[in-house]
């Protein structure tokens, strides 16, 4: 397990020219481990225009060439992005090598979070499995590399967006996606937000850690927030193939994009 790149911080702002730096630099460390024969992006959709993840696809393709075989839009039940999205966020990333995410038959389920961790978790509230559903692209598409492309931002479900829940819900199904939804609700959003250790956030790591180790999964995570003159630009760049490095990606983006309140 390993961190192959990661810098930022609140005050930092990252052209264009040094995040494809430092990416590159991150993939060139994966080729000497291994030189990658086939791969496949999970960058977002278009929900997540401003996160930074189409340029950093666009420059995956650029790295990869025809190596980079597959695109697939972490949708989760979204619907597909149109023409007219997929040139805007990927200008440079061949429209041949983009797939949809069928969510309703392109599902495999790797594995079931057993009904007594969901139990402890969510506090005695609830004690249904949770299937750790992916796209069968994932597991059967013979790829070598698994670049999974996010920014690490405050969210009401799951406390911090990106990491494992790129993979197990932006191309899960909807069972999956619904029962962890669930979960987050009745342990609180109040509680959650702009937290990286949550009730979902361990079921989701407990899928990674038992059902998804033989997945070649390399974590790109970006931190976005507005600069002085109101531009969002890049904060932090992290890339690596476990928790790490999200955990790091979200203690920065607490610091850029969240506020604290004392309880009145």
């Amino acid at each position: 397990m390993s961190l192959f790149f990661a810098a930022g911080s609140a005050t930092t702002e990252m052209s264009p020219g040094e995040f494809r730096k430092g990416l590159y630099e991150a993939l060139d460390k994966l080729e000497k481990i291994k030189p990658r024969r086939k791969v496949l992006a999970v960058p977002p959709d278009f929900t997540r225009f401003h996160s930074k993840a189409g340029e950093l696809t666009d420059m995956a393709s650029e790295y990869y060439g025809d190596r980079l075989t597959d695109v697939l839009p972490a949708l989760g039940t979204h619907k597909p992005m149109s023409e007219t999205e997929l040139a805007t966020m990927y200008p440079k990333t061949p429209k041949g090598k983009i797939r949809v995410h069928d969510w309703r038959n392109d599902i495999v389920t790797l594995g079931e979070v057993p009904s007594e961790f969901m139990h402890q978790v969510s506090e005695g509230k609830l004690d249904y499995t949770w299937p750790a559903q992916v796209n069968k692209l994932l597991r059967d598409g013979g790829h070598d590399l698994i670049l999974s492309i996010g920014q690490v931002v405050p969210h009401e479900v799951v406390g911090m967006a990106n990491g494992s829940k790129n993979i197990f819900v932006g191309t899960g199904g909807v069972m999956g996606i619904h029962r962890s939804h669930f979960l987050g609700a009745v342990y609180g959003m109040e509680r959650m937000m702009g937290r990286a250790d949550t009730p979902v956030r361990r079921v989701l790591n407990y899928a990674s850690e038992h059902f998804a180790k033989e997945l070649p999964i390399v974590y790109v995570q970006t931190v976005v927030n507005k600069s002085a003159k109101g531009e969002l630009v890049m904060r932090g760049l992290f890339i690596g193939d476990d928790s790490e490095c999200f955990e790091k990606a979200a203690e920065l983006s607490l610091q850029c994009n969240f506020q604290m309140l004392d309880r009145e």
